[in-house]
C-alpha cells in the first residue's frame, strides 16, 4: 500500500477527534464531530477537512459531522492513483460503511463535488441530501458563459504529468497561498488553517496527488455523463456558488435534478465554509433539517 502521509493533521478543536478508517485500499484520515443525523463533508484543491473548521461546531450541534482527508490529501494516504471522480465516490461510501452510516447528507465543494453527485446518483438510499458548491460537473450543459473565456489557467497547468510539481516544489507555500488569497476575496484565511493546508501540500509526492485530481477530470466527466444519461439526480439538492462560479453549477444541475435549489452568497469568494461560514450555515441548517423536497 502506499505510504500515508506524513504531516498529521493538528489544529483542531479540542472536541473533533481524528481518526484512520481503511477504505477502498487506502487509509483516510477522518475528523468526526457531534451526533445525531450524519454530514459527510468532502473538500477540494488546495484543502483538508480544516477548510470546514468553522460549520464544524455549529453543524455538530444537530448533526454527526464526518470530515475526512480525501484520498492524498492531508493525512490520507498518497494512493498512485484513484483520483477520478467514480472512485473517490467509492471511497466516500465506504467510508460511511466503515463508520456504520446508513444515511448521510452530503455536501461537496470544489473536487469534492463530482463524487458527492456521483454517490448520490449512485446510492439515493444512502445520500439522503446533497449540498454541492463552487465547482463544475464535467461538460454538462449550463456552464457555456462561464467557460466562455477556457477554463481557469491552472488546470492546463495542473493536468500536465510531472510538470506542475516539478516547478513548484519548494515553492508550495507561496502557491498554496495565492489561492487563497484569491479564494477568499484578498482577505485571507486563520493562520492555523492556513498552516495546515501548506504543509498538507508540501513536497513532491504531496503535489503529485494533488495534480491528480485534475488530471483524471476526462475519465470523471465521462462517469458523470454516463450516470445522467442513465438516470436522474432524484435526491434533494442544494447548489451554491459564490465567486467566480456563481449559478453555473446550478444551470448544469437544473435539466438533471428532480429536486433542486440554488443559491449564490454575495461578496464571498470560492472557499464559502472559511471565507463566509455564517452565510453557509444559514443555508445548510434549514436545508439539513428540511425533512420535505426542496422544490424551485
Amino acid at each position: 500500500m502506499p505510504a500515508a502521509s506524513p504531516h498529521p493533521s493538528d489544529s483542531r478543536p479540542s472536541d473533533v477527534e481524528l481518526r484512520r478508517v481503511a477504505v477502498n485500499g487506502v487509509e483516510l484520515n477522518v475528523a468526526l464531530q457531534g451526533e445525531g443525523p450524519a454530514v459527510l463533508l468532502l473538500h477540494g484543491f488546495p484543502h483538508t477537512w480544516h477548510l470546514w473548521t468553522r460549520v464544524m461546531g455549529p453543524l455538530a450541534e444537530r448533526h454527526r459531522v464526518i470530515a475526512p482527508d480525501m484520498r492524498g490529501a492531508g493525512a490520507s494516504t498518497r494512493a498512485a492513483d484513484g483520483y477520478d471522480a467514480g472512485t473517490l465516490a467509492c471511497d466516500a461510501e465506504a467510508l460511511l460503511g466503515a463508520l456504520g452510516v446508513g444515511s448521510a447528507a452530503v455536501v461537496g465543494i470544489d473536487a469534492g463535488t463530482p463524487p458527492a453527485f456521483l454517490l448520490a446518483m449512485r446510492r439515493p438510499d444512502l445520500v439522503g441530501r446533497l449540498v454541492v458548491m463552487e465547482s463544475l460537473l464535467g461538460g454538462l450543459p449550463g456552464a457555456e458563459e462561464f467557460l466562455a473565456q477556457g477554463a481557469p489557467w491552472w488546470f492546463g497547468f495542473h493536468g500536465v504529468p510531472g510538470l506542475a510539481e516539478t516547478v513548484l516544489t519548494g515553492h508550495e507555500a507561496q502557491y498554496v497561498d495565492w489561492f487563497l488569497g484569491t479564494g477568499s476575496l484578498g482577505e485571507g484565511v486563520d493562520p492555523a488553517v492556513r498552516d495546515a493546508f501548506v504543509r498538507a501540500y508540501t513536497g513532491t509526492d504531496a503535489l503529485r496527488c494533488a495534480f491528480s485530481y485534475y488530471r483524471a477530470l476526462p475519465t470523471s466527466s465521462e462517469q458523470i455523463a454516463e450516470s445522467v444519461a442513465g438516470g436522474r439526480l432524484t435526491v434533494p439538492t442544494m447548489a451554491v456558488g459564490a465567486h467566480p462560479v456563481g449559478r453555473a453549477l446550478e444551470r448544469q444541475l437544473r435539466p438533471v435534478a428532480d429536486h433542486l435549489v440554488g443559491h449564490v452568497i454575495e461578496d464571498c469568494g470560492h472557499i464559502i465554509p472559511l471565507h463566509r461560514p455564517e452565510g453557509l450555515l444559514g443555508l445548510l441548517e434549514p436545508f439539513l433539517g428540511n425533512r420535505r423536497p426542496a422544490h424551485r
